[in-house]
């Protein structure tokens, strides 16, 4: 009986291509720090012996696992979907796998903070949307693996997140521009535990308001929960009593500035002829219902937080505090125009608005 054949190991490759074994398996997981030559070369050899990677011995020798853990608080969002859509294929063509930690509420985080199951499991660990304490960030820190914050700048951590403070400053000056000067914002509150976009939002606007010249008027801010259909009927209320209201409105999520258009809409008051919408996000369902907006790309955060976590685990001299931060743009459709003092007086606007 003819002896069993020995299965061709890392090793064989590494021999075979004359580089060594860690070589190997970052050509062979598809990390970017090996040259066009050298990648050749080992492919090569791998095709030559019949090598398949196996996972387990990949990670014996490098001490990697080939998986890369998310923290999100929820996968029912557009956001969600659309980051983590284009995350996996940049994964996946390295060879790596991703590994989804959803944490809904206060039980699950304070069980996540307190297991940390990312530390046996994955490579790196990509945060999302999050409002962390000093101390559960200082407890990430303890995972001895890169962990990159995505949608949020923190200090001293990588981060990928796009410009918002710049977005709301440039959708505000958009109004001005169209000749509004009662520009209200509405932010959001509670639902998602995260308040990093809002907070940044709001200083742009309040920028824009000083780049104007343009005293600011907390009566013109309201904050509201998203999918609130009462609060934000009562928020227009109170915007829309106001003994000078507001021509347009700036709402920091589509979601909400749609919600305030169906609002609007009930009350008889034309879009964009006597108020002016505007949302931020240009979601899908910003496209269907003509929404002027501030797009940002989750899809682009997705693949650059996917290519900085790839660097990372595989480049000990990798800028471990590198922040990445992407453009949005402004979308001008069919619910903004130029503010008609005449023309809303004539429509029985109210005649100081």
């Amino acid at each position: 009986m003819p002896p069993a054949q020995r299965h061709p190991t890392m090793a064989d490759v590494a021999e075979r291509a004359g580089v060594s074994t860690s070589t190997v398996s970052r050509t062979l997981r598809g990390l970017t720090t090996v040259s066009p030559e050298v990648r050749a070369r080992v492919e090569q050899a791998a095709r030559e012996l019949n090598f398949a990677v196996s996972r387990q011995a990949a990670s014996l020798v490098t001490g990697k696992t080939g998986t890369v853990a998310v923290l999100v608080p929820t996968l029912n969002a557009w956001f969600m979907g659309s980051a983590l859509s284009s995350l996996a294929p940049v994964l996946r063509t390295a060879g790596m796998e991703l590994t989804v930690y959803v944490i809904p509420d206060l039980a699950e985080r304070a069980a996540f903070f307190d297991r940390l199951p990312a530390r046996r499991n994955a490579d790196a660990l990509l945060v999302f949307s999050f409002d962390l304490t000093e101390e559960e960030t200082d407890r990430l820190d303890t995972l001895g693996m890169p962990v990159i914050y995505v949608s949020q700048h923190v200090d001293g951590r990588p981060s990928v997140y796009v410009d918002d403070v710049a977005g709301a400053l440039h959708g505000t000056r958009h109004l001005f521009n169209l000749g509004h000067r009662r520009i209200a914002f509405i932010k959001t509150v509670g639902a998602s535990g995260f308040s990093f976009s809002s907070n940044e939002r709001l200083v742009g606007y309040q920028q824009a308001l000083a780049e104007a010249g343009i005293p600011r008027d907390d009566d013109l801010v309201a904050a509201l929960p998203v999918g609130d259909e009462r609060a934000t009927t009562e928020a227009l209320g109170r915007l829309l009593s106001l003994r000078e209201p507001p021509t347009a409105i700036f709402a920091e999520q589509d979601e909400v500035a749609i919600a305030v258009i169906r609002a609007l809409r009930r009350t008889h008051i034309d879009i964009p002829t006597q108020m002016s919408v505007l949302g931020f996000d240009d979601q899908p369902v910003a496209d269907w219902f003509d929404l002027s907006t501030i797009a940002q790309s989750p899809s682009d955060l997705g693949r650059e937080a996917g290519r900085l976590a790839l660097q990372l685990i595989d480049g000990s001299e990798a800028d471990h505090k590198r922040h990445i931060v992407l453009p949005t743009h402004l979308i001008p459709r069919a619910t903004t125009a130029p503010f008609d003092r005449g023309e809303r007086a004539a429509d029985g606007e109210l005649p100081h608005a």
